[in-house]
């Protein structure tokens, strides 16, 4: 029998203890790898964006909006290259589907985003078509849109002055993004600020945030020093931050999902470390006569600790790779079913942590038992004491 054979056939003598272990084991890690994934999605926006550009609200939220007529002004501060503005439409289409929709100017929303990609020809129609719309390549591939299509919408926020919640626009293009990381984003539809601007009822003349693209990275603290310091004490006071920070915010205005996702595995895995330690110590304390007659047959101490090690560790990982696999292959689903709405992906990153998690599984819970496999005496394991 080879090596690889004995600690397999150990590691399955007690076939529903086994079983049942790596059961344990792969809902956890199938837990692990749906909840990282999770993590990685609330956190990507603030993971990629970098320090190039400045989002400024209102100081009491970004709820708040805040007059075009301080556009002139922040464009004219030292350091800023760009700006757009924005406003949330709050677009819900069919019955009651949320939609991430906002109002803004096409070509700035271009000259600020040069990473949304879409061709010349789309960019110019949005901005010449005043019910002009784009959505994003994840949306259009989930309902099938396509350019010239008719987009109907409701708001809840912005009825238009006839008192209608019902809008229209026209499909001009789908944009994507130009990198993996970005294509996840294209999740949002963006419609023509003009339109928007003088059909809504109330609300005319206002954004809710101006997103600044800077002449470089190192001038953000100044910029943002500046337009605060602009607006300190006057009726539109306002609170800038890189983009990266703003959507660190945002994110956790929903709530700190990185915190509860540690939390949540923190309890699972101690309850696994509990159930697998159990497992193994177990183990190795049914078998202390088999592990002395091991060393009476010539096998060092190093090689008993390496048997029990690599129990250990065939364990956690079979366990583990089967849980990871089956979390990349829900995560598929839930992405095909939820869409845009739930962009989850258990990529490389979430399995590098998982193999991590893995191997550290198998040192806690299989170091205890192999010490003490490797200093077992021959005597007195024999002997029963």
């Amino acid at each position: 029998m080879t090596k690889t054979g004995f600690v397999i056939a150990n590691l399955f003598r007690k076939k529903t203890r086994t079983v049942l272990t790596l059961l344990s084991v792969i809902m956890a890690f199938l837990l692990f790898g749906l909840l990282q994934a999770v993590n990685v999605m609330f956190n990507a926006g603030s993971d990629f964006v970098g320090a190039t550009r400045v989002v400024t609200q209102a100081r009491v939220s970004f709820t708040q909006s805040l007059p075009l007529r301080i556009l002139p002004e922040i464009e004219a501060v030292p350091g800023v290259d760009k700006v757009m503005f924005q406003q949330w439409f709050g677009g819900v289409y069919g019955e009651n589907t949320q939609m991430f929709t906002f109002a803004v100017e096409p070509a700035r929303l271009h000259a600020v985003y040069p990473e949304y990609v879409m061709d010349d020809a789309a960019w110019t129609n949005f901005g010449k078509t005043r019910t002009g719309a784009i959505v994003g390549r994840t949306l259009a591939n989930q309902y099938n849109w396509k350019v010239g299509d008719k987009l109907p919408l409701k708001s809840n926020i912005f009825p238009q002055k006839n008192g209608s919640k019902e809008w229209a626009f026209d499909i001009v293009g789908i944009y994507d993004g130009k990198d993996e990381q970005w294509q996840r984003q294209t999740n949002a539809i963006f419609i023509n600020f003009e339109y928007f601007n003088e059909a809504n009822q109330f609300g005319s003349g206002a954004a809710g945030i101006y997103v600044l693209k800077l002449a470089n990275s190192d001038v953000g603290q100044s910029v943002t020093e500046a337009i605060d310091k602009k607006y300190e004490n006057s009726p539109d006071e306002t609170k800038s931050q890189t983009e990266k920070d703003w959507q660190a915010g945002f994110v956790k205005q929903i709530g700190d999902v990185g915190l509860l996702v540690r939390w949540i595995l923190f309890a699972v895995f101690f309850t696994l470390l509990l159930v697998v330690g159990n497992t193994m110590a177990q183990s190795v304390r049914e078998r202390i006569p088999e592990l002395a007659v091991l060393k009476t047959l010539g096998f060092s101490d190093g090689s008993v600790l390496g048997f029990v090690m690599a129990e250990a560790v065939a364990l956690c990982a079979i366990g583990g790779l089967i849980g990871m696999g089956l979390a990349t292959l829900l995560g598929i689903v839930i992405q095909k079913l939820a869409g845009a709405f739930l962009p989850i992906s258990v990529d490389s990153s979430v399995w590098t942590t998982a193999l991590i998690a893995i191997a550290l599984l198998s040192v806690v819970v299989g170091l205890l038992p192999a010490l003490r496999a490797q200093r077992l005496k021959i005597v007195d394991a024999l002997a029963g004491r």
